[in-house]
């Protein structure tokens, strides 16, 4: 029997101007872990103080920062050698950081990644940081930066607290007439909920009772109040259906879903389409996923959703989702040829082949 594939691990894209805050935001995330272990990258040749540590133009270091995080100091050509040193199960990371130098092309990156051999890697997104109160100096300084927002996965406004609400709204509009399509909050000192990046996770070597933590959990356990660092309201859609979701009628609502809809991740129950598996989904903007896992015997067959962005309608999402629904009439031959669409999507085997 072939064993069961290791989670791969997401690579974050930290992206942003010098100032913006890039550094400030990575910092917040390392002291807000939520129980992950997290890899650090750092694409840049300045002083950059991560925490106590500073790394100082060392390009090819990794330090150890503690509580099981790594750092590593890299010129972009040799990033795959470094993803391979972090997605060694004995790092045993759960996400990897990459924070891009302040005058790289983050869609570099971003090539880079979705072209990697690496078979324990997946995308995990591009966040353009974005300093609001010295916006239109930038873009005056860096016509680049409406490129870098037009590909971004979530755009973090940061330094909220320095303007106005006008000039925020005015802010917000400028992006929006990049393209850009992302999700976008606000913050100050870079604190943005981790729950945007991260998902927590517990060990069973670390509580015998520890357990994965669903998404479910984690939206749980970041509702809670954020009164001293301001943001924009994200939202959150959970699905749940018994009834088997038409893998067509699905794929469409993928393939529309609005600007705004940074994440989702959960599972699918395509019924007569695939009846021995079910489907683990994951989107980032407008990066997707699907991977094939059998049923267990004894777990329950249904498919299980969690959608996050902000500006999103969520009702209406909900609603597109509970239209995506099996009903009837539909054959079974229908149903297998729509999990073509599906199967566009996902990672064949020889794609792991080292």
């Amino acid at each position: 029997m072939t064993p069961p594939r290791a989670p791969q691990i997401p690579v974050v894209v930290l992206a942003g101007f010098l100032g913006s805050g890039k550094t400030t935001l990575l910092n917040h995330l390392l002291r807000n872990r939520a129980g992950n272990r997290i890899g650090v990258i750092v694409n840049d040749f300045g002083a950059i103080e991560i925490d106590a540590m500073t790394v100082a133009g060392q390009v090819g270091s990794t330090v150890s920062l503690g509580n099981g995080c790594l750092c590593c100091a890299v010129d972009a050509s040799e990033l795959d050698s470094y993803l391979e040193t972090l997605t060694r199960p004995a790092a045993r990371l759960d996400v990897i950081v990459i924070e891009a130098s302040g005058l790289a092309e983050p869609q570099e990156l971003v090539r880079m990644l979705l072209a990697s051999d690496n078979p324990h890697i997946r995308y995990g997104g591009l966040v353009e940081v974005v300093d609001a109160a010295e916006f239109t100096a930038t873009r005056r300084r860096h016509p680049e930066t409406d490129r870098h927002l037009a590909v971004a996965d979530l755009v973090v406004l940061n330094k909220a607290d320095r303007v106005t609400d006008a000039e925020l709204q005015a802010v917000h509009e400028v992006i929006a007439a990049t393209g850009s399509r992302a999700a976008l909050v606000r913050t100050a000192y870079g604190r943005v909920d981790p729950g945007l990046l991260l998902d927590p996770v517990l060990r069973p070597d670390e509580d015998d009772t520890a357990r994965q933590l669903t998404f479910e959990d984690l939206l749980a356990e970041t509702d809670h109040d954020h009164g001293e660092h301001p943001h924009a309201a994200y939202e959150s859609v959970s699905f749940t259906s018994g009834t088997p979701v038409d893998p067509r009628r699905l794929m469409a609502f993928l393939d529309s879903r609005p600007a705004g809809l940074y994440r989702i991740k959960g599972f699918a129950d395509f019924g007569a389409g695939d009846r021995a598996n079910a489907y683990t989904l994951h989107a980032v903007g407008r990066f997707l996923r699907f991977a094939p896992r059998p049923w267990t015997r004894d777990e329950p067959r249904c498919t299980q959703l969690v959608l996050i962005g902000s500006g999103i309608d969520a009702e209406a999402l909900h609603k597109e989702l509970v239209d995506c629904c099996v009903g009837g009439q539909d054959a079974t031959e229908e149903l297998e040829r729509g999990m073509w669409g599906v199967l566009r999507y996902v990672r064949r085997p020889e794609d792991d082949e080292a």
